[in-house]
């Protein structure tokens, strides 16, 4: 799975080199791999993994499929040129208005509902993942390492736990502790981090623009976050805090962006409205008790027709008036084909409004055209849980291996396998949650309970699989017990 995560002032420290997690295949367990490479190569791959179990257990994280897909997509269009290497990443979505996004250690990349919210077009969205690829390219916290080898450790573990702090929106108390745990050569970081910076700018363009996106773009972006700052009284936002930003700086990125072309056989056609409407789900998640809020902050930027009327529709299903809102995505999915997340928000809002035959027919519709769509998975299996649990134990099983690190599918594999009679995969699938989401310690007595399960059933050789992954999982929290 794809995913990044970056910080201000944390930029240029925190590139590593990716190595693959274990994908869980047949009747095997779920597994968090170490990959090859080299030890601390290996040990960087582990604590960031270990971060994104602390950043779930301390932040409020995002749940919204059809967002998240969509990042992976548009993160997805930017890897094969970044120079990346075969990265192996997840994407976490951060319950936050502040404008922020990061990247760390193990693949894990994470954007702030904010960052939705200030990006008022794709490129100016891409403009930051990009940047964020381009640290992980240039292997800026490996270099940044070789200049403390013996505090390597140590400090990456620091660093990363004052990330949790940043990027949940502590703010000037995140970077701080960032910085305190680095005293003894800051100074030295901040200038490598001006350098840092720049070489990130100058992948990032380059992608943006192999890629299809607008490279001036970046330099665009950086300019609004400027006035931003100004407006809000010298105070940065949180993404200017960890990446500083200067005049300098934003004319280099200019006069660079000025030089490339835009590769018209990678670029989208410039009225697709699939951005606005995931921007539109960003503002009104930001804008729940004031939904009208919403729509104006929308409109602002002259979106496109279809995402002013996506907007109105899942404004009808939060009042209510889901016969409008289906009615309204419908006409929308018709003039749209190809815009996969009409339909599936359409599914959404069935589901959730307890309609279940036409949640179910939407969601099927969809996956016969695009088996692997998550949103539409989750939906199908959802309605499967009140309709058949067997076939909604068998459909999550089958997901939780192609989505090893989301918390989400074993949430609902628990409850598939407890309507279902499966209680030892029940136990496990509540174990991987409670792991996933950091509280390991809970997650390791619930695998005994599962293990005593399974010798109760004599099922030996799931007791047997059951000892393995609590291996794993001491392992996990070794790592957590670094933070």
């Amino acid at each position: 799975m794809p995913s990044v995560v970056k910080s201000g002032l944390l930029a240029g420290l925190l590139a590593f080199t990716p190595l693959p997690i274990a994908q869980a295949g047949g009747d095997s367990l779920p597994a968090l791999g170490s990959g090859g490479g080299s030890v601390s190569g290996g040990e960087e791959y582990r604590l960031g993994r270990a971060w994104l179990r602390q950043f779930r257990a301390q932040t409020q994280t995002w749940q919204d499929p059809i967002v998240d897909t969509y990042a992976e997509s548009l993160i997805a269009r930017l890897l094969p040129y970044s120079n990346v290497g075969d990265l192996d990443w997840t994407v976490t979505l951060v319950d936050s208005r502040m404008l922020n996004a990061f990247a760390v250690p193990g693949g894990v990349i994470g954007v702030n509902q904010g960052l939705f919210a200030f990006a008022n077009t794709e490129d100016a969205f891409a403009s930051v993942l990009a940047h964020e690829l381009g640290h992980l390219s240039q292997r800026h916290y490996a270099r940044r390492m070789e200049r403390a080898e013996e505090t390597q450790l140590p400090t990456m573990a620091a660093m990363l736990a004052a990330m949790v702090l940043a990027a949940g929106g502590a703010g000037n108390a995140g970077v701080a502790a960032m910085m305190g745990s680095q005293a003894a050569f800051i100074q030295d970081q901040l200038a490598y981090s001006r350098r840092f910076e720049q070489e990130a700018d100058r992948v990032g363009l380059e992608a943006m623009a192999e890629a299809g996106f607008d490279p001036e773009a970046m330099p665009a972006m950086f300019r609004a976050m400027q006035r931003l700052t100004s407006l809000q009284g010298g105070n940065p936002p949180e993404f200017l805090l960890t990446h500083p930003v200067t005049e300098s700086r934003i004319s280099d990125t200019q006069a660079r962006a000025d030089q490339f072309q835009v590769s018209r056989a990678a670029s989208r056609d410039a009225d697709d409205p699939s951005y606005a409407m995931i921007r539109a789900r960003a503002l009104l998640g930001l804008n729940g008790d004031n939904p009208a809020q919403a729509m104006t902050e929308l409109r602002q930027d002259d979106p496109p027709q279809a995402a002013i009327d996506y907007l109105e529709a899942l404004i009808a299903a939060q009042g209510n008036r889901v016969d409008a809102a289906l009615a309204q995505l419908d006409s929308l999915a018709e003039k749209w084909p190809d815009l996969t997340l009409i339909p599936a928000s359409a599914a959404q809002i069935a589901l959730d409004a307890s309609r279940y035959d036409s949640a179910l027919t939407r969601s099927e519709r969809i996956l016969r055209l695009t088996p692997d769509y998550l949103p539409a998975q989750l939906v199908r299996a959802r309605v499967l849980l009140q309709r058949a649990p067997d076939q909604a134990f068998a459909a999550l099983r089958e997901l939780s291996r192609q989505q090893p690190e989301n918390p989400r599918v074993y949430d609902l594999l628990a409850e598939a396998a407890g309507r279902s009679g499966h209680k030892t995969w029940g136990l496990l699938a509540r174990a991987e949650t409670l792991q996933l989401t950091g509280h390991v310690e809970r997650a390791i007595k619930q695998l005994e309970i599962a293990e005593d399960n399974a010798k109760r059933e004599d099922d030996f050789g799931m007791a047997s699989r059951l000892q393995e992954r609590r291996k794993e999982y001491l392992g996990y929290r070794d790592a957590l017990q670094q933070f």
